[in-house]
């Protein structure tokens, strides 16, 4: 359960309401006055909410799905006995791998990946607006394994340039023995070193999702 901490500022107002007005105005006949109501009308089509009522988060806070009963906790596994289908089996389907739109080479022999960091979340809206959140990553930084620290003349808390086909960045090493060897990984939530400056917009030929985790990458020491 998600409690309201504060009430909105101004005039804005809580998703759920602006989607339920967007379809009252589109014609549709929506009476949404609370988001109990809405998680009723889900709970009618998604099983997973079986036995987990409005009224028990309200009580309880939290409820792992599925539940067997609207007493019992539940399960630590999604699908112990079964899967929801006729024959309660699950199926395994061979993947076909897409290499990569762009693999290292000689300009630029690194992998570049992006993500999230655990103290701030997505662009950093929010969390970087948090001032004990931004005390303990105040400033980018680009993790490196210790290996290619010591083979590129570098060492943790360095300055240096990383650059991709895209365009640079300047950012401070971080050494982190969970990288593995050849990989660099920049958060993407810093303005002042955008990550997304660097990474690839070509586009996956089934998703149509661009390919932000891999592209080739050089680091140079400043």
């Amino acid at each position: 359960m998600g409690r309201k901490a504060l009430d909105s500022p101004g005039e804005a107002k809580e998703d759920w309401w602006i989607t339920n007005e967007l379809g009252k105005r589109m014609g549709l006949n929506w009476k949404y006055n609370h988001p109990k109501e809405i998680y009723e009308e889900m709970s009618l089509t998604m099983p997973s909410l079986n036995n987990i009522s409005w009224e028990r988060l309200e009580n309880e806070n939290s409820v792992t799905y599925p539940s067997k009963s609207p007493t019992t906790p539940g399960d630590e596994i999604v699908f112990g006995d079964k899967f929801p289908n006729e024959n309660g089996k699950g199926k395994f389907v061979p993947a076909s791998v897409t290499a990569p739109d762009e693999v290292p080479d000689k300009e630029f022999g690194m992998i570049l990946t992006t993500g999230r960091q655990l103290e701030h979340w997505h662009t950093g809206a929010m969390t970087r607006k948090a001032s004990n959140l931004d005390a303990i990553e105040p400033e980018p930084s680009v993790s490196i394994s210790p290996k290619d620290i010591i083979k590129n003349n570098m060492k943790a808390g360095d300055k240096i340039k990383v650059t991709t086909r895209r365009g640079s960045i300047d950012i401070r090493v971080r050494q982190d023995r969970a990288i593995p060897d050849g990989v660099i990984f920049i958060p993407f939530c810093y303005n002042e070193s955008a990550a997304n400056l660097l990474t690839n917009p070509a586009l996956d030929p089934y998703g149509k999702i661009p390919e932000f985790k891999y592209c080739a990458a050089k680091i140079e020491k400043l």
